[in-house]
């Protein structure tokens, strides 16, 4: 049987239940297959030294999810209805933008106050200054772009599919892991990890992204767009891995505490979940 658009479309005789068991079976074998060469690829620039080549490396591996996505659709339905790209109820989109910004605030505040690291004031009066807009602009924007390939994929397609089979609690959880476990190789072979011994990394990241994931599956969900997950997720990369960093004299302590492989973030992610996940009543049982 063909689509509209003449390709070929696998689910149309199959329950949707059936049919979004196969659209997640071939994203997660595409989506991997295809991050194994962005792997080998931030390995290879790590061993190297090459910082621009382990940038764009790194990018064109949070991509893969997202390039995996689209083919899925494409190859299934013949187009590309489903993701979510719309904006949705504003309140969503200022939730997912204002809250990484809010509690990576809270957690940097809290050391700086307390003392477990200094403020830069050198530094706050360059960031901000109005000569700083152009570079802050940029580098939020790439990682909003960069975001953008992981969620594409993660909560555009995957989420949303794994929503048809079962309930909120187990999506969350089983998705979560997914895309921790796909993690493994950056904080393996690369810099990604944080300034303690490599366990250490591990140990504070996988609550860190189980957390995000239930997170970041509830505003996909509820608001009915992923775009609330690209926010969320590309503020979140940019406030907690450079602007509040930049604006940090870190100490031994501070190094164990602040970023994605500090003890503060997994704490502040799991109780985020927590909230997130008592009100999950209140998804819509239409997944758009």
């Amino acid at each position: 049987m063909k689509c509209i658009s003449g390709t070929f479309c696998p689910d149309q005789k199959d329950s949707p239940e059936k049919a979004a068991r196969k659209k997640v079976a071939f994203f997660l074998v595409l989506a991997f297959a295809l991050s194994v060469v962005g792997w080998i690829f931030v390995t290879k620039y790590t061993s190297a030294g090459d910082r621009l080549g382990l940038v764009l490396a790194t990018i064109f591996t949070m991509w893969c999810p997202g390039i995996a996505g689209l083919i899925t659709r494409y190859y299934f339905q013949g187009n590309l209805k489903g993701f979510g790209f719309c904006i949705g109820e504003y309140r969503w989109q200022v939730i997912a933008f204002g809250l990484p910004v809010a509690v990576g605030l809270l957690i940097f505040g809290a050391a700086w106050v307390s003392g477990i690291a200094g403020f830069n004031s050198y530094m706050a009066s360059t960031i901000l200054s109005l000569a700083y807009i152009p570079a802050f602009a940029y580098s939020l924007c790439l990682n909003i772009f960069a975001a953008a390939g992981e969620e594409i994929g993660w909560r555009g397609l995957l989420v949303p599919e794994m929503a048809k089979f079962m309930g909120f609690t187990e999506l969350a959880l089983i998705s979560g892991a997914i895309w921790t476990v796909w993690h493994f190789p950056l904080i393996l072979f690369s810099t990604y990890n944080g300034a303690g011994p490599l366990w250490y990394s591990v140990l504070v990241f996988i609550p860190s992204v189980m957390g995000a994931g239930l997170i970041l599956a509830w505003l996909r969900l509820k608001s009915g767009s992923v775009i609330t997950a690209i926010l969320f997720h590309g503020f979140w990369n940019y406030f907690i891995q450079q602007f509040y960093p930049m604006l940090t004299v870190s100490t031994p302590a501070s190094d164990m505490m602040l970023g994605e492989f500090g003890w503060a973030c997994p704490v502040a992610y799991v109780l985020l979940a927590v909230v997130f996940w008592h009100y999950r009543s209140g998804i819509p049982a239409g997944i758009k």
